[in-house]
Formats: structure tokens, C-alpha cells, sequence
């Protein structure tokens, strides 16, 4: 049987009933969720979760950020895939892709061998293909890896799942379970809906024995 403070933990309340974003931000909220509330507070509803969330943010504290203006629909830009390739060189021009010629590329910038592109230059190349911003640059980018400017940030939210699948499977106390992904969804849907961490331990499987049994 549940408890009070089971049902309290596991009980998520409903937007409207939130009252500060410091309430609010207890909680986790898959990206569709978010695009509804901003929808519904006639707030930007575009970007991504941390986007989203900051726009959220900005209402609780008065600042009301308006849905940003459709812009026309322009003639989309040929990639000329044979030019040379510069610091200067519009990322949509070249038609940049993440393969092993930009990858070979940037690792003669950096000197690195085995160059890897990180989340934030996945996020940016994104955010470039979706703006139509002819003006961003390969040196752009390399800024981006660097750290030097900021253009789009990857969510870094939605790997809280990932984490919490990882580390459950991790736990030696979790081997007896017959379907481990089934079970963890189960937690992480309790942990998701409550104020708590979104983390995974080991005490949740005495905690929460109950509602994870026979799953």
C-alpha cells in the first residue's frame, strides 16, 4: 500500500498550479511537454529543451518572451561541395556534414588525430541548418569547439535518462530483474514526477519495491 509521502513523491502537479520557477524546475518535463506550456502561455515554443526552459523561466519572472516572427521562405543556398575549404568558408555554403573530410579538417586546425566534433558543435551546425544563417563560418565553428563563443548549446537534460538507465544497469542489486529496461522506467518515471534528484541509487529499489514489483 502506498504511503502519503509515495504518493506525494510520485505526484507530479499540473502547470497551472505551479506557482515559481523554483517549483517548477523540481520536476522533469519531457521537450513536447515544454513546447505545450509555452504554446499555452502564448510565449516562443521554439529550440531546444534548455531554450524552453529559459523562456519558462523568463515568464515566472515577469519577462514575457513572444514566438519569433515566421520568416519568409527564401530560396535555399547551392552547397558547393568541390570549393576550398577556409576559416572563412559559410558552413551552408560547403554543405558541412559530419564526415571524414570536415573531420580531417578540423583536426589540421587543432592538430588533433582522431578529432572528434563535440555536442555543442552538433547542437550549432543544427540550430545553423534550421536559421538558414549563411554567415556562420567553418572559424565559427572551430570557435564553438573551443569554447570561445556560444551559438547553441546541446541539451544536456535529455541525457538524464540515459544516465539513470546506465547506472541501474550498472548495480549489481538490479542482476535478478528479467526485464531491466521495463524496471527502470518504471523508477525513472517515479523519480521524473517528483522533486527529487533525477539520479539513480540503489535505495530506490527498497523504496519503491512495491510499485516495481511484477514489472
Amino acid at each position: 500500500m502506498k504511503t502519503t509521502e509515495t504518493r506525494a513523491v510520485m505526484a507530479r502537479p499540473a502547470f497551472e498550479k505551479i506557482k515559481s520557477f523554483n517549483e517548477f524546475s523540481k520536476y522533469y518535463w519531457y521537450r513536447d511537454e515544454l513546447i505545450k506550456i509555452c504554446r499555452s502561455l502564448g510565449i516562443d515554443s521554439s529550440g531546444m529543451k534548455a531554450q524552453l526552459n529559459h523562456n519558462i523561466r523568463e515568464y515566472f519572472h515577469g519577462n514575457k518572451i513572444l514566438p519569433k516572427p515566421k520568416k519568409r521562405q527564401m530560396a535555399p543556398v547551392q552547397a558547393k561541395t568541390d570549393i576550398p575549404l577556409s576559416l572563412d568558408t559559410g558552413l551552408i555554403e560547403c554543405g558541412f556534414c559530419f564526415s571524414q573530410k570536415f573531420r580531417g579538417y578540423f583536426s589540421m586546425q587543432t592538430g588533433i588525430a582522431r578529432f572528434k566534433f563535440n555536442v555543442d558543435m552538433v547542437a550549432t551546425v543544427k540550430k545553423v541548418r534550421e536559421t538558414g544563417d549563411t554567415a556562420f563560418t567553418l572559424g565559427d565553428l572551430l570557435d564553438v569547439f573551443y569554447g570561445k563563443k556560444t551559438y547553441a548549446k546541446y541539451d544536456r537534460v535529455s541525457l538524464q535518462w540515459n544516465k539513470f538507465l546506465h547506472d541501474f544497469c550498472a548495480d549489481p542489486l538490479t542482476l535478478h530483474y528479467k526485464n531491466k529496461l521495463k524496471t527502470a522506467a518504471a523508477l525513472w518515471a517515479i523519480v521524473r514526477n517528483s522533486a527529487r534528484k533525477k539520479i539513480y541509487t540503489s535505495e530506490l529499489l527498497k523504496e519503491f519495491k512495491d510499485e516495481i514489483k511484477g514489472v
